[in-house]
């Protein structure tokens, strides 16, 4: 992928929800590892919905075993034949995978020059996935810097449909407490950004 123009400069805002966007893709593509919850447990939030996550999901990863932690995951996503959750945008609309939504989807990055990576196999409308290119999306990840309009269409197409939904459900899994408090943040960043695109003029 190519870099961001050195010209361009990104508003520190947009920088930390591209971060945040990135943030919540390393958390739902893998188990976390010791580094990754040694890291999350040094994380301070402040007075704010998300802050207030931030913390919980800070003190629960400083408990958080690796083991723990690829038990929650393989339970939450993976499981004997199928996980307690599917985090797949086509299952959540429609209540299948490879539906309409991902195919939509595939047009949409092809659009946008975004393909999937190599030695990927999964479908590609999966919750870590999407939060990653709404991430590279913000920063130019993809060969360059997506407006704030267009932010918001590829958000309200792909995310806002189903995202919250998902994280509701992975808040309140009885079979997790680390992945529960993930959910909590991704539940209220997407909270965030819908209101913040909702406010955005047509």
């Amino acid at each position: 992928m190519s870099a961001v123009s050195m010209e361009y400069v990104i508003d520190p805002e947009d920088r930390a929800r591209a971060d945040l966007y990135d943030f919540m893709g390393l958390l739902l593509v893998k188990p976390a590892d010791a580094e990754l919850l040694q890291k999350l447990a040094g994380l301070k939030g402040d007075d704010t919905p998300i802050g207030n996550a931030l913390s919980v999901l800070a003190k629960i990863a400083s408990v958080t075993s690796p083991e723990t932690a690829e038990r929650e995951f393989n339970a939450l996503f993976i499981g004997l034949g199928r996980g307690e959750l599917l985090p797949y945008a086509s299952h959540y609309l429609t209540g299948f995978l490879n539906e309409k939504p991902l195919a939509n989807l595939r047009e949409d990055m092809a659009k946008r020059g975004i393909s999937r990576a190599e030695g990927k196999h999964e479908p590609e409308d999966n919750i870590a996935s999407l939060m990653e290119m709404m991430g590279g999306m913000i920063v130019g990840r993809f060969g360059s810097v997506t407006s704030v309009g267009e932010q918001r269409a590829f958000f309200k197409a792909h995310v806002e449909p189903w995202a919250i939904h998902f994280f509701t459900d992975l808040e309140a899994t009885k079979s997790s407490v680390f992945y529960g408090a993930i959910g909590s943040l991704g539940r209220h960043f997407m909270e965030v950004e819908t209101e913040a695109f909702g406010m955005l003029p047509n």
